[in-house]
């Protein structure tokens, strides 16, 4: 099982650290303020008061160990650079750190991040796109041009199968998953029936996912 550190325990760091501890993985969370240490230790495997650009603190904490960094420092640029920096120079096997915006994120990529995640601005575009179509409950970039959209099936795809509503041929999207409650189909077939309420997860490029979110 993976094991995190969580460098830096503001509001999106603690977030983070308590829904992966929820999830059942191992998390180690850094912070220098004491309070916020104080408020995290309950909710998660370790909490640490260390400074995120001390080198020495964190190899003695061993966050060389875990599979995984996640460096949340938003406030101060320079703190969030060096522990990117530090947790790179150390070892850990993947690096992913929070971006208050594109050149903060371009230094980042370039000093060796893996992952640069901008979360003020993804959350400006879930909100953008529930405000465009009721329809639409979550969007994922995961590439420049392509997303994953979370879709409740629209009154008039009720009860047909996915050959008949021919989602690829009219918007050059493709249903990767059709959620029923709380069962999910993975990559469903042809002939799989969708129902009133079901969720379906959709890809395309986004574009065509515009469109689609466009139609009522």
């Amino acid at each position: 099982m993976k094991q995190f550190v969580v460098i830096g325990c503001g509001r999106f760091g603690a977030s983070v650290a308590k829904t992966l501890c929820k999830l059942g993985y191992d998390v180690l969370v850094v912070d220098k303020d004491p309070e916020k240490i104080q408020e995290l230790a309950e909710f998660v495997t370790h909490a640490v008061q260390a400074d995120a650009i001390d080198e020495n603190a964190l190899r003695t904490i061993g966050v060389r160990n875990f599979d995984v960094a996640i460096v949340t420092i938003g406030s101060d640029i320079q703190a969030s650079i060096m522990g990117t920096l530090i947790a790179k120079d150390l070892g850990v096997k993947k690096v992913i750190a929070k971006a208050q915006n594109e050149l903060h994120g371009k230094v980042l990529y370039k000093i060796g991040a893996d992952k640069v995640i901008f979360p003020e601005r993804d959350m400006g575009v879930r909100v953008a796109h529930n405000l465009v179509s009721s329809n639409i409950l979550d969007v994922i970039e995961f590439a420049p041009d392509y997303s994953i959209i979370e879709v409740v099936a629209m009154e008039e795809w009720e009860e047909k199968t996915l050959k008949e509503l021919k989602l690829p041929n009219k918007y050059g999207v493709s249903v990767m998953a059709i959620k029923t409650g709380d069962k999910i189909n993975i990559s469903p077939y042809a002939d799989d029936v969708v129902k009133k309420g079901d969720i379906l997860i959709i890809i395309g490029h986004n574009d065509s996912l515009k469109l689609l979110e466009e139609k009522k």
